[in-house]
């Protein structure tokens, strides 16, 4: 590991808050320190409050904040004489910590202060960052990790008995602290938790960190912990099933819809494949921060019922020897470990699904490297689940809200126009979107975890089959179909009508329909809500326009199409139903040219046409988007078969 420390970009950033700033970000860039908002750092400040008078005062990282991206309103300022005191107490119960850490934080609006808040106080250095190493991390789980840790060390860390994060910790820390330290002291080693390092600057702290992080993995190389050996071949075959029936247990296990998504990961599929994994994957988690995002152990094979009763189990007895009784949780795995499918994650969001997954990557380098030092050991259950149910733990979890919330939509034509707008309407509503399209996706759309853009002509069969084993493979299946493709060509009466125009429109808006349901039913079958389909029609169904033969024909097509669908799908709880939308002006097919030979087909001016509905209301892309996520909704939950105008009303088809 080298230090990133650069001192001309060091130099740019102001004060020692700018510095505590800097040196985080260099900690939080690096996954082998840090992930998904572990970690923590502080620095020590003099500052003069309102009253004119002196004060020393304690910037520790907020709960939650992500070392990586951290700015300066990312730290909590809090008392330090205050924290100082209380350490003192016996004990502090939760509810006092938190109204103590929430009345002496001295900015209002500032985040809460971490829970390692009081750790950083009892440090006497003004500049203390903490990680979760991985090469540290693999020594102190190995069979002999105290000793080992003291070998690598000696007086340069204090060496800390597990406790249970929080004012436990800095109890057991600062007791060790004051016996223990040494002029040589730089740090210290919290057993199963992670390392600290010191410093009177940013620099001095974090090049600290990098030097006893580097030690270890040097131990590690030393002692042939540091190679990680490939995994066993697999024995026998393995039975693999759909990923979407997969992901339908664990849903139902869960009591609600979770994304499932099988990651492009060697060292997970090599792990997975080990003839001892179902060993050593039932040790335990690396760190107990680790237990929020992964559950205790990950599920291995395939059976999320069997997973979910040992959860249960687990709960029941962990929950029997504590002073109070929690509501458990959902008991339904975060981690799939299988000889045929790898390593998979589960989660609420895709987000919360790949965070799950590179921690269990991490995990997967630190069991297999404290197996080859001679074993590797994670703390007993009760302890794990300590973590686990505990409040202040589990208030740093991001509610993950919305009606759409694990499931996974697919709209064809997302790229402009409905289809876009649709994409913003589903992920409004915390969806993980698929979009099929040939034309290219915007930036802000292609970097989102929760978006697939995957370019498809949604007309040939193998490139709709392909796309779907690409996107059951991200997201874990499918829960809504927004079927928008669809061309509009200019204005052709039937007499000039080509063959070969006609069988465009209707291979397109007709046939293309016909393959995406086809493809798309199996997959809607295993929805854990049951599947909801839409469809994008037209006005031109229940009142055609000149010069549209071919288009009126396919959307007529369609939406018979759409009912025999409904018909025959009910009894798999798959509802369907049609939007028929009419001069959505706002999309790719609405030309400048469509628009004008339109409007000369009904002797109209351009703007006149635009306006030809009883509301003379606008109807945009947006509108029509709201309408097809709300089919999708509980709104119409009891609701199939229907066609549904969203054209600002015409007389015509009233």
């Amino acid at each position: 590991m080298k230090s990133l420390w650069n001192d001309s970009e060091a130099a740019a950033c102001k004060g020692d808050l700018g510095q505590r700033v800097y040196a985080s970000r260099l900690l939080g860039r690096d996954p082998s320190l840090v992930l998904h908002g572990g970690g923590n750092t502080s620095v020590k400040i003099r500052e003069r409050n309102v009253l004119g008078e002196e004060e020393d005062i304690l910037y520790v990282k907020g709960s939650g904040q992500d070392l990586a991206v951290i700015e300066e309103a990312g730290f909590a300022p809090v008392r330090l004489e205050r924290l100082r005191k209380l350490i003192r107490l016996e004990s502090l119960p939760d509810a006092e910590l938190i109204d103590e850490l929430k009345s002496h934080t001295v900015r209002a609006g500032a985040p809460a202060p971490s829970v390692e808040t009081f750790l950083h106080a009892l440090v006497p250095h003004r500049f203390v960052d903490h990680t979760h190493a991985d090469a540290l991390l693999a020594v102190s789980s190995a069979e002999g990790g105290a000793d080992r840790i003291r070998e690598i060390y000696g007086d340069r860390v204090v060496v800390v008995p597990y406790a249970k994060p929080g004012f436990a910790l800095a109890k057991a820390f600062f007791e060790r602290f004051e016996k223990e330290s040494a002029e040589a002291t730089v740090g210290a080693v919290l057993m199963h938790h992670g390392i600290f390092s010191f410093g009177n600057s940013a620099k001095e702290s974090y090049e600290n960190m990098i030097e006893l992080v580097n030690l270890a993995e040097r131990y590690l190389r030393e002692k042939g912990g540091w190679e990680i050996p490939p995994g066993g071949a697999p024995e026998g075959s393995a039975s693999n099933p759909p990923l979407a029936a997969l992901r339908k247990d664990i849903s139902d296990a869960a009591g609600f819809p979770l994304l499932l998504s099988r990651k492009e990961s060697p060292r997970g599929d090599s792990f997975a494949r080990r003839g001892d994994v179902a060993e050593i994957s039932q040790r335990g988690p690396a760190t107990p921060d680790h237990v929020l995002r992964t559950k205790r152990l990950p599920m291995v094979g395939l059976d999320a019922a069997a997973y979910a009763k040992e959860y249960e189990r687990y709960f029941s007895e962990c929950a029997a020897s504590g002073k109070e009784a929690p509501e458990m949780v959902d008991p339904a795995p975060r981690i799939v470990l299988d000889a045929g499918l790898g390593l998979c994650a589960a989660g609420r969001s895709a987000e919360e699904a790949d965070r799950a997954a590179e921690i269990y990557e991490h995990t997967i380098e630190i069991i297999l490297r404290a197996e080859a030092l001679g074993g590797y050991q994670a703390l007993p259950a009760q302890e794990i689940f300590e973590v686990e149910y505990w409040a202040l733990e589990r208030a740093r979890l991001s509610a993950v809200e919305g009606v759409f919330s694990g499931e996974v939509a697919l709209v064809t034509g997302a790229a402009s126009g409905i289809g876009r707008a649709c994409v913003d309407s589903l992920h409004e509503r915390g969806a993980a979107v698929v979009g099929l399209d040939l034309s290219p996706f915007e930036e802000p759309l292609s970097g989102r975890p929760d978006f697939l853009g995957l370019a498809c002509d949604v007309t040939d069969p193998a490139a709709v089959a392909g796309s779907l084993e690409r996107a059951v493979s991200r997201f874990g299946g499918l829960d809504m179909l927004i079927l928008n493709a669809g061309i509009f060509p200019a204005s052709r009466d039937i007499a000039e009508l080509t063959s070969e125009e006609w069988s465009r429109v209707m291979r397109v808006n007709t046939d293309a329909n016909l393959i995406l349901l086809r493809e798309c039913y199996p997959l809607l079958k295993l929805s854990p809500r049951g599947g909801r389909a839409v469809a994008v029609g037209s006005k031109n169904v229940p009142a055609p326009g000149r010069g549209a033969a071919a288009y009126s024909a396919s959307k007529a097509a369609l939406t018979q199409l759409i009912r025999v669908a409904a018909l025959e799908w009910a009894a798999d709880g798959i509802r369907i139903n049609m939007i028929h939308p009419d001069a959505v002006f706002d999309t790719g097919v609405w030309t400048d040219e469509v628009l004008a030979s339109r409007a000369r087909s009904y002797g109209l001016s351009v703007e006149a046409y635009k306006k030809r509905n009883l509301l003379k209301a606008e109807v945009t892309s947006r509108d029509v988007a709201e309408m097809a996520a709300e089919m999708c909704g509980p709104l119409f939950a009891k609701t199939t078969g229907a066609q549904v105008p969203i054209d600002g009303g015409s007389d015509r088809v009233i």
